[in-house]
């Protein structure tokens, strides 16, 4: 029978330690889940008590279990067009103010962060392709990131099952899906339209390639990090986005109340924020 338990100082010790290296604070309420999940790395990996697996967790060169470790405490649930009224927004009302003041070629470039399995970015892409008349005349990037591997597999894969394509009008589906079975394969074309990229927020060198982009939605992550966080999180956004570019934030989320640096725009669809074209 076994015996392995989390004590309440080990509880502190692996949530310092965790939120030093994602930015995501466990708080107490969420104890059960916690051990839960670390138990059964515990097991996993052959080690016979948590200070024996947090001396693995911290000091392994390869950093591979501190992987499957975040993969399992991160949540991932989402399903296609999820809050599509900021959709709409970035159709009707951002695109084209960033069209209207684009002076060349380039692409138009979206950072979909997390990712989780995909369902975000290839809904964007989805809405494009349908809603949006300058898709013939503008070639548009996407690029979505997570910290969790498995959830990117899963997203490169486009293999989902019915429930998350239950906001998807019936004739998207037809459009955009192969079925297999009981599950949904997303069209090859648009399977090649999503970039999708393993990102650590809260590690500077992992954020710090991301520049010169349009747009960034980061919906419904910030409210799983604290305060200090929240505003390093905002100032990465701010050096990844070009000066006009505006950031999605989850429904229950506000920039306003995380940091200075952006413009509040309020829209007929959505309230969005925007990085200042001049410095403030």
């Amino acid at each position: 029978m076994n015996d392995l338990s989390i004590s309440n100082e080990d509880f502190q010790k692996f949530r310092e330690f965790f939120y030093r290296k994602t930015g995501i604070q466990f708080e107490p309420t969420k104890r059960y889940f916690v051990d839960k999940r670390l138990l059964e790395r515990i097991e996993a990996t052959g080690n016979t008590n948590f200070r024996s697996y947090f001396t693995l967790l911290r000091f392994q060169a390869s950093g591979e279990e501190l992987q499957q470790l975040t993969n399992i405490m991160t949540v991932n649930e989402t399903y296609f067009f999820r809050e599509a009224y900021q959709f709409k927004c970035l159709v009707e009302s951002i695109l084209p103010k960033i069209t209207a003041s684009k002076t060349d070629t380039s692409p138009i470039r979206i950072w979909v962060i997390p990712s989780s399995s995909g369902e975000e970015p290839y809904s964007i892409a989805i809405y494009l392709l349908e809603y949006w008349a300058g898709i013939n005349q503008w070639d548009i990037e996407i690029i979505s990131s997570d910290i969790d591997t498995k959830i990117l597999a899963h997203a490169r894969q486009g293999l989902y099952s019915a429930r998350a394509l239950q906001e998807l009008p019936e004739k998207f589906k037809l459009r955009y899906f192969k079925r297999i079975g009981n599950s949904f394969q997303i069209v090859d074309d648009l399977l090649q339209s999503v970039e999708f990229t393993r990102v650590n927020l809260s590690e500077r060198a992992d954020t710090r390639a991301y520049r010169n982009f349009d747009i960034i939605f980061c919906r419904n992550l910030l409210i799983y990090f604290d305060d200090v966080s929240r505003k390093n999180a905002a100032e990465t956004f701010y050096d990844a986005l070009k000066p006009g570019g505006y950031i999605f934030l989850g429904h229950s989320e506000s920039m306003s109340r995380i940091s200075s640096l952006y413009k509040v725009c309020k829209f007929p669809e959505a309230i969005v924020y925007q990085k200042p074209k001049e410095p403030l």
